[in-house]
């Protein structure tokens, strides 16, 4: 090895540490209902699971349609605001259908067993509540609540009544991201440190642009009944049609992406939650006169306790990036940054992992001459020259299925526990903590300021 210019350029060669040697295995993972993913429990012509869905806009109905795929499922009640989606109701799932404006009507029936709440999120906590307390069992879009301190409300109704509620972020019970489960318990990648999970959308619907329909008029919409317990507005049908724009309504990308990433973090690594939020962002692009960012960044502490490691993670949502592909809604994943390996979550879960250099490497150029010989003397004494040299790089990849929909398998467990009575993974508690942080970096954006979260009593620091 020359004694000159050795510094820097050959710490450069010692990280690389010459030629790589990869190695590339690709999994398919158990697929839609068998091994991994959950069967339905198998029920007679006369025992039927009858639901119904309370708000029927673009994500009751996406619900509804992929609940009445789990057999022993049917159909017999909608509520919404609006007239419109009540007679698309009947026109989608039959005339029988019983619909009402008024979501106490549904749940006064004898004859629903279950219901889907997929209403604005305002209404996520009274609306699942009264469900509970009406006997019904309920699968609640996410965020559970819009505020705190009504989770626990609602945990204590889900514990006085035995009734099931399954929070509606299907994350956790895709075969996916049990498989990312698995390998982070397994040691597939070192001692966790990092996280960062992303959300990248474009286009104006993905942006909450939603259409308004040409006949809305307070003779079409319950207004009144819309607004609930949020302040008083004349109406305004773009409120109403693109809900998620406004804070009296919705909880912005905090509760309605960020919590998609909480929610699979959590399953993922058995963490209760972050101990401190951090946020920011702004309205960057869609200037359309919404009052929330189109535009957020999130940073967060995860404390050690117990089993559960202790790491620091970053989230980004931007509705200004992303593809633009006609089939393709958004660009997403997540990045596991382990001591000894990477995991990466996309379409599946894939773990690279890299040999660290076995030397050290070194950067002398700046001692004296006579120093950069004694110390190369003493570093290959220690270090022999080894020309062949040759880190491994090895990748594993676990795919699902082909039309593999971990939608379905998270309806299939909802009406699992419904006949079983077993609990589910993702009920009131689980579902507070991941609103609570993602209801934080709303705050935390809005306020200019860091929160603390106790992710185990699941209250906000000093409040």
């Amino acid at each position: 090895m020359s004694n000159s210019k050795t510094s820097r350029r050959n710490f450069i060669k010692l990280g690389a540490a010459g030629a790589l040697v990869t190695g590339v295995s690709t999994h398919v993972l158990a697929g839609e209902h068998t091994l991994d993913s959950p069967a339905p429990v198998q029920v007679s012509a006369n025992d039927k699971i009858r639901l119904a869905t309370i708000g029927v806009g673009g994500q009751g109905s996406g619900d509804t349609n992929t609940a009445l795929r789990v057999p022993g499922v049917e159909m017999v009640a909608a509520a919404d605001v609006y007239d419109g989606r009540l007679v698309r109701a009947k026109e989608v799932w039959g005339n029988h259908l019983f619909t009402s404006r008024d979501y106490r009507e549904v749940l006064a029936r004898p004859d629903v067993d279950a219901v889907i709440v997929a209403t604005p999120d305002h209404w996520h906590a009274r609306i699942a509540i009264d469900a509970l307390n009406a006997g019904k069992d309920v699968y609640c879009e996410k965020p559970v609540v819009q505020k705190v301190e009504d989770g626990h409300s609602l945990i204590e109704a889900q514990r006085k009544t035995g009734r099931i509620l399954q929070v509606g972020s299907q994350r956790v019970s895709s075969i996916i991201y049990k498989k990312a489960q698995e390998l982070l318990a397994s040691g597939a990648i070192g001692d966790l440190n990092l996280i960062e999970a992303w959300i990248n959308r474009r286009s104006p619907i993905a942006a909450w642009q939603y259409s308004i329909p040409p006949d809305a008029s307070p003779q079409t919409i319950d207004w009144d009944r819309f607004l609930g317990n949020a302040p008083r507005v004349p109406f305004e049908p773009v409120r109403l049609f693109r809900w998620r724009n406004y804070r009296d309504y919705g909880t912005g990308i905090g509760g309605d992406l960020f919590i998609h990433l909480f929610s699979g973090i959590h399953f993922i690594t058995g963490s209760n939650g972050p101990g401190r939020v951090l946020a920011t962002g702004g309205i960057r692009y869609w200037k359309d006169g919404r009052d929330v960012p189109d535009l957020l960044l999130g940073l967060y502490d995860y404390e050690k306790i117990a089993e559960r490691p202790a790491f620091n993670l970053s989230l980004r949502v931007n509705f200004a990036d992303g593809s633009v592909e006609p089939n393709q809604f958004e660009s997403a994943g997540f990045r596991f940054v382990g001591s000894d390996a990477v995991m990466t979550i996309s379409n599946g879960v894939t773990v690279t992992r890299k040999q660290r250099p076995a030397e050290p490497g070194y950067s002398i150029d700046t001692f004296p001459k006579a120093l950069q010989e004694e110390f190369i003397k003493s570093y290959r004494a220690k270090y022999p020259e080894n020309k062949s040299q040759i880190r491994e790089s090895r990748e594993e990849t676990y795919l699902p299925p082909p039309g593999y929909s971990d939608s379905l398998d998270h309806f299939t467990n909802f009406f699992n526990s419904v006949r079983s009575r077993k609990p589910v993974v993702e009920d009131a508690a689980f579902g507070l903590r991941a609103a609570g942080p993602a209801l934080l970096t709303n705050r935390s954006y809005f306020e200019n300021r860091v929160f603390g979260w106790n992710p185990d009593t699941m209250r906000v620091a000093g409040e």
